[in-house]
């Protein structure tokens, strides 16, 4: 029975957390209980059974994200390119979501005390990724004859990706009549050819 009811918390977890996701990322706002509530068909009341806070399940939110950032370093830990073409579409190709949850762990990175085993699970996991891509990005760095180190190689990476997650979906882009897909191409080629 209780091997159900541990299914069924999971099940339900994992519903919150992907419509509050999503909601997060559709709407460019917070995330309210009350839309979070009707949005998943449960009581708010329910879902505070489930999560403590908000920040709970914004600090939830940023490790799955960052879980699914650790499986592309692991799935592409053999070809550089192929890795940093994949790790900035994942954020170009939804670059809402880049921004807010980079926006969103900013905020409560400075605010939150009460969830730090939360944060450690978070930190750790981007740990494993920044690892996995340690060694393949240095002999690329070499092989470029590039100056960066390797920390400075993805901070600059960050910042591209980041910088450019802001031009796409900024309004003056979007007026301007900017290819999105051109100008994510050349950006990636300008990470890999450093």
């Amino acid at each position: 029975m209780s091997t159900v009811r541990n299914q069924k918390t999971i099940l339900n977890k994992q519903k919150i957390l992907e419509s509050a996701e999503r909601l997060l990322i559709d709407n460019c706002q917070y995330v309210l209980i009350d839309d979070l509530a009707k949005e998943v068909d449960m009581a708010k009341g329910t879902i505070y059974k489930y999560f403590k806070s908000k920040n709970q399940i914004y600090l939830e939110i940023l490790i799955q994200n960052e879980k699914r950032l650790l499986d592309i370093s692991i799935h592409y830990n053999k070809d550089i390119k192929t890795f940093l073409s994949n790790f900035m579409l994942y954020h170009l190709n939804n670059s809402n979501r880049t921004i807010r949850l980079h926006t969103i762990e900013e905020q409560i990175t400075s605010q939150e005390r009460k969830l730090n085993y939360l944060f450690d699970e978070l930190y750790s996991i981007r740990e494993k990724r920044i690892l996995e891509m340690k060694d393949i990005t240095a002999e690329h760095l070499k092989r470029m004859g590039s100056v960066f180190s390797v920390r400075d190689y993805f901070s600059y990476i960050w910042s591209i990706t980041y910088g450019v997650a802001l031009l796409i979906s900024s309004n003056s882009c979007k007026q301007a009549g900017m290819n999105k897909e051109k100008l994510i191409n050349f950006y990636i080629d300008q990470v890999i050819n450093i």
